[in-house]
């Protein structure tokens, strides 16, 4: 059975750091595009960031603006999303991904997702 497990959720303030980790289980994710997504509350579930199997190839969402890193460990089969300078409007519930497609980290919807986690919650808030 696949299952992709988030941690690191939280409450923090404007502008501290968090870091977000997805552990795979049930399969060798290697070889697949892995990512995050993220659904503030009463919006739709947006993409945030996807890095490649070998992790030389990473796309972000341009909202993110080089406060978050993805990265991956494929010895521990988990990815990673360190945030930093965290704004309000990161709020939100993240969930770890894994695309339909393994050559990709040009992810276009949710539709192109095969596998999401339970999701984390990240709460900025003064």
């Amino acid at each position: 059975q696949v299952q992709l497990v988030e941690s690191g959720g939280g409450l923090v303030q404007p502008g501290d750091s968090l870091r977000l980790s997805c552990a795979g289980s049930g399969r060798d994710f290697s070889g697949d595009v892995m990512g995050w997504f993220r659904q503030p509350p009463g919006k739709e579930r947006q993409f945030v960031a996807a890095i490649s199997g070998s992790g030389t190839t990473i796309r972000y969402d341009r909202s993110i603006k080089s406060r978050f890193t993805i990265s991956r460990d494929n010895a521990r089969n988990t990815v990673y999303l360190q945030m930093n300078g965290l704004k309000t409007e990161d709020t939100a519930v993240y969930y770890c991904v894994v695309p339909s497609s393994s050559t990709s980290v040009i992810i276009e919807s949710t539709d192109a997702i095969k596998y999401w986690g339970e999701g984390t919650l990240v709460t900025v808030s003064s």
